[in-house]
């Protein structure tokens, strides 16, 4: 039997434990001198006072001086100088597998109703480096999202990641959950970061429901939460969705929303000591968030279908996290405050929304549908004012002329109840069926 592979294991082996002391804590940063750890690395903080309370989990988020500065995922309490800091010499991981599937979890993967976790799940690093660009297989199969508006004018392809841009109550949320019951993925991966607390119980009842939350898991970190709780919301989501892609599953990875991860970020940032740039945010959100959104879509073995919503500080489209986000995902839904103030929802503006990959997943007769239809709703924009206020007389353009006939059916086929539930080919022959003349 050879044993000089275990042998030199045993030698390389670093069986020493190393400790630092808490020097000062200041707002949500901690100071030490020592232990020996890298950027990213989780350390336990044990309390002097009371060495039998659980020891605060935190990660080295940056040094100063050759000091330690840390960032606790959790509140502190019982932390003071001199407490012992024990370097764990690894990054976060969770546990992830099929038994999580239906539940509700934590940043650090914990089920939130305290449960136990169930048996057979494999640890997972929750920050992976995107897939090779060279690897990833081209987007050519549209999905079934099951919301008409979405399916028939901006078609969605398995693996592309959409932007859903919207101001505050103009029913994201709603439309989250409507995609995660009636879409075709096999699993949803649901991040609900920044929320308030009553909201998490409130969409996994009502919007979510129960036929959605058993092909879901739910990660959630709560507003009053600390700031790395909240960005690390967003990897452990990220992380569960690669596991089952690697899997061969075709996965919806759903986040609402990227802003607050963006905030989040942002505080972690200023209080390291960066320098704030456009309306506050540090360098680093914007160096965050392209690795965050590029892991998500295709690989070699399955996809990612991502839909991130953008919280648009006063409906304004052209905020730096909104801009930057624009820039780097392959689509966005603008939600129009107009159009949910009519009663229109989902409250999507056809207009001033794209699919980018609409035009190499569908047929070239549902696309010409498409632009049919975008091409009547922008003549009767175009014209809204002339015709409100009577100043069109009937007859001079033809073109007006059918806009107007065909912009309150092409409405009426937009809305959708949240109950209703069509078939991706249902909705394509609904479409056909409203410009030869039905409704």
């Amino acid at each position: 039997m050879n044993l000089t592979s275990y042998l030199n294991a045993i030698e390389e082996a670093d069986v020493y434990k190393r400790y630092g002391k808490v020097q000062r804590v200041v707002g949500i940063m901690i100071e030490s001198v020592g232990p020996a750890a890298n950027i990213g690395e989780v350390c336990y903080i044990h309390s002097a006072m009371n060495m039998n309370k659980k020891p605060v989990l935190a990660e080295v988020v940056g040094f100063h001086d050759e000091k330690v500065i840390l960032m606790p995922y959790n509140e502190v309490t019982e932390i003071g100088p001199g407490c012992l800091v024990e370097s764990t010499g690894k990054p976060l991981t969770v546990k992830v597998g099929r038994g999580l599937i239906g539940m509700v979890i934590d940043s650090l993967g914990k089920p939130l109703d305290q449960s136990a976790l169930p048996k057979g799940l494999s640890n997972f690093l929750t920050e992976q480096a995107p897939p090779n660009p060279m690897s990833r297989p081209t987007i050519s199969d549209p999905i079934q999202v099951g919301v008409k508006a979405i399916d028939s004018m901006l078609t969605v392809g398995r693996g592309q990641r959409i932007g859903l841009f919207a101001g505050s109550g103009v029913g994201k949320s709603t439309l989250l959950g409507m995609i995660a019951r009636n879409s075709k993925a096999d699993i949803n991966v649901i991040a609900l970061i920044g929320e308030r607390g009553r909201e998490v119980r409130e969409f996994i009842e009502k919007d979510l429901g129960p036929e959605g939350l058993e092909k879901s898991i739910v990660v959630v970190a709560t507003s009053d939460q600390p700031a790395l709780m909240r960005i690390k919301g967003a990897y452990t989501a990220t992380a569960i969705s690669e596991y089952f892609r690697d899997l061969g599953y075709q996965v919806n990875l759903m986040m609402d929303s990227v802003t607050r991860v963006a905030m989040a970020q942002r505080e972690v940032g200023l209080a390291t000591g960066e320098p704030p740039t456009t309306k506050g945010y540090t360098p680093s959100v914007f160096s965050i968030l392209p690795k965050l959104l590029e892991r998500t879509g295709t690989n070699s073995h399955g996809a990612i279908t991502a839909f991130y919503t953008v919280l648009v500080d006063g409906d304004d489209m052209n905020e730096p996290i909104a801009d930057t986000v624009r820039g780097i995902l392959d689509g966005h839904f603008v939600m129009d405050r107009k159009l949910a103030e009519q009663g229109q929802y989902p409250a999507i503006n056809i207009l001033k929304s794209i699919s980018r990959v609409m035009n190499q997943v569908v047929t070239p007769e549902h696309l010409e549908l498409a632009q049919q239809t975008r091409s009547l709703l922008a003549k009767y924009e175009d014209n809204k004012e002339l015709i409100q206020i009577g100043a069109y007389k009937r007859g001079t353009d033809h073109e007006i002329d059918k806009a107007i006939l065909y912009y309150p059916k092409i409405q009426q086929f937009l809305k959708q109840s949240v109950d209703e539930r069509l078939t991706f080919e249902e909705t394509f022959e609904k479409l056909k069926l409203l410009l030869n003349g039905g409704s």
